[in-house]
């Protein structure tokens, strides 16, 4: 190869690098606008706001993301990497009903953390396939949490295990802290309280 065809090549290979960088900043700019709009309170914003906060252009938004969906799908992604470590804590109890009690704690933190986020996918969920198999994860995932400490006279599917796994539910959650409207300690008691009067009725 000549020279003057290897400086050609370089000067290709770097502006084929600038510009996959200009496209990887653009995309962070949007994915980070959303969770500002969402985590800030606005559960449901338009393309034409998330661009505004992000300062790119409208044509940007889905050029990077083929539609609001992909843009959901990287939310959840960072969302989930976010709350991951404390998810993945292990319980904490000599007994399963002290460890469901640790859980209730974590919980209320986890929660906290993403509720914002997972109202706005609820908002479209029924819209989205994405959406909806992601709440439908995060189901499965809540509900295999508890399972996982259950003893074995109690059936993952029992009357007894219902009730747990909807006292510990992120619904349950959202009806104290959105519905309600209590505080975070307010609905953490709340929670507290409704799991060990559960507990009681529940043979060790």
């Amino acid at each position: 190869m000549q020279l003057n065809e290897i400086s050609k090549k370089i000067a290709n290979d770097n502006v084929i690098d600038g510009r996959r960088e200009c496209t990887r900043l653009a995309r962070e700019k949007v994915v980070a606008a959303l969770l500002e709009l969402v985590g800030g309170g606005n559960v449901a914003p338009t393309a034409a706001e998330v661009v505004e906060v992000a300062r790119v252009g409208l044509r940007s938004v889905f050029r990077y993301f083929e539609d609001m969906d992909a843009l959901y799908r990287e939310m959840s992604e960072k969302i989930e990497a976010k709350v991951l470590p404390n998810v993945l804590e292990p319980a904490i109890g000599a007994t399963w009903k002290e460890r469901l009690v640790h859980i209730a704690s974590k919980r209320a933190k986890v929660f906290e953390q993403i509720l914002p986020f997972r109202i706005s996918a609820n908002l479209k969920r029924f819209s989205s396939e994405f959406l909806m198999e992601d709440y439908r994860r995060m189901l499965r995932l809540e509900n295999a949490g508890i399972e996982a400490q259950l003893p074995e006279h109690i059936l993952p599917n029992s009357t007894a295990a219902h009730c747990i796994k909807s006292v510990l539910s992120f619904q349950n959650w959202r009806l104290l802290r959105h519905d309600q409207g209590l505080s975070v300690a307010q609905a953490s008691e709340v929670v507290r309280e409704l799991l060990i009067n559960v507990l009681k009725g529940i043979d060790d």
